[in-house]
């Protein structure tokens, strides 16, 4: 296999300095309760304290959301000032692309020599997202309300549609059959309790104490909640709400966060659990898919991806991506006549819940531990997001 040129030469992600809590599901768990932002700097100083990682070693914050939250204005200062740490940063968004962008951005940071070592915190509570009105003169109704999480995903302004319909438009247009999506989606249920039942998942997430105002114990998110585990048979008696699209074969809105570290290679070696583990940013990609087709994205991504890179999925160790209809990972599949077995070990977005910002982060420190474990080699992670676009990111592990 030849040696591949990376897009940040100079940046590392140590090994073990991430983590994030669990996803549980819309309106399940006290996180419905909490400012999300001011939650996640907390966090954020739990999970760093647990991997021996000194906040006081940052200096500088990438943040990613897409929900608003009470102080948003104040972006990544406020939310750092939480963690314990006065620094500054910048807050990213791009829908469900979010949690990727933010750490392909801290690497452009750490490799331009702005920043030695730069923390990401990715992060969203759909539980009760905001009401805002907006004042349109151009418009014949002159004042317009929108609920950000539930009509966002309800209406494409471009093409008046819902993002439920995309999955349908792509099902019909590969010939998917309702067949191979429920027998794929109850496949990765069976890879999540996988997953669960060996400790890989508590690798990553972290069990979180949720404080009230007084800071009194509302109760602890110790567990991706809503998540139960699901048979072919019931996945096939579910009303179809489009072609191969039914309650069970999409995500589910959810809330949580997620954060890992971006250094340089002398910081990563000092940072991390195991300094002989070296994982370096390879290769990016984005591409926009035609009008309502967003599951078809991700594929069209990667394989952008693959051909700047000059590799093929034969040279992947690790294979994950953000699902949030199991229609996205069938079109993939039938794209590059890839096994979908081979991919989305012990877990992946379909099944965890959707909180967006932190999604695609979480995605990215799980494949990691999985090339880990595997002794290394190329990490291909890739998504879709809001507006028909597909993201994917290559990294590659050594040691």
């Amino acid at each position: 296999m030849r040696e591949v040129q990376t897009i940040f030469p100079e940046a590392r992600i140590p090994y073990g300095t991430w983590g994030c809590s669990y996803f549980p599901a819309w309106q399940a768990s006290p996180l419905a309760e909490v400012n999300i932002g001011q939650f996640a700097g907390e966090a954020m100083a739990r999970i760093m304290a647990l991997r021996k990682v000194q906040l006081q070693q940052l200096d500088y914050l990438v943040i990613g959301s897409t929900v608003p939250w009470h102080f948003k204005f104040w972006n990544a200062t406020v939310v750092s000032m939480c963690s314990g740490r006065r620094i500054p940063g910048f807050h990213v968004e791009q829908a469900c692309a979010t949690g990727l962008q933010a750490i392909l951005l801290a690497g452009a940071q750490v490799s331009s020599g702005a920043s030695q070592s730069v923390g990401v915190l990715t992060f969203d509570r759909t539980s009760d997202s905001p009401v805002g009105v907006f004042p349109e003169r151009r418009s014949y109704r002159r004042t317009e309300v929108i609920s950000d999480v539930w009509d966002n995903f309800g209406f494409d302004p471009a093409t008046g549609k819902a993002m439920l319909q995309s999955a349908g438009n792509i099902a019909r247009k590969y010939g998917l059959s309702r067949q191979e999506v429920d027998e794929l989606t109850a496949f990765r249920y069976e890879q999540y309790f996988q997953g669960r039942t060996s400790g890989f998942i508590q690798r990553c997430a972290v069990p979180l104490e949720i404080l009230n105002a007084q800071g009194k114990p509302m109760g602890v998110v110790d567990e991706d909640k809503g998540v139960k585990p699901i048979s072919l048979q019931s996945l096939r008696s579910m009303r179809e709400l489009d072609s191969c699209v039914t309650s069970g074969t999409q995500t589910h809105a959810a809330d949580g966060m997620a954060t890992l570290l971006v250094t340089t290679r002398e910081r990563a070696k000092t940072l991390s659990t195991r300094p002989e583990i070296d994982i370096r940013f390879v290769a990016k990609a984005e591409v926009r898919a035609g009008a309502s087709c967003m599951p078809e994205a991700p594929a069209l991504a990667v394989g952008q991806l693959l051909k700047n890179a000059g590799l093929s999925l034969a040279d992947m160790a690790v294979v994950k991506d953000h699902n949030p209809f199991a229609v996205n990972d069938a079109v993939f599949a039938r794209t590059f006549q890839y096994d979908w077995h081979k991919m989305n070990n012990n877990g992946c977005p379909l099944v965890w819940g959707h909180p967006q910002g932190p999604t695609l982060t979480r995605v990215v420190m799980e494949a990691l531990e999985e090339a880990v474990d595997l002794g290394g080699g190329y990490v291909l992670v890739f998504g879709c997001a809001a507006g028909d676009v597909g993201i994917a990111a290559l990294f590659k592990v050594d040691g």
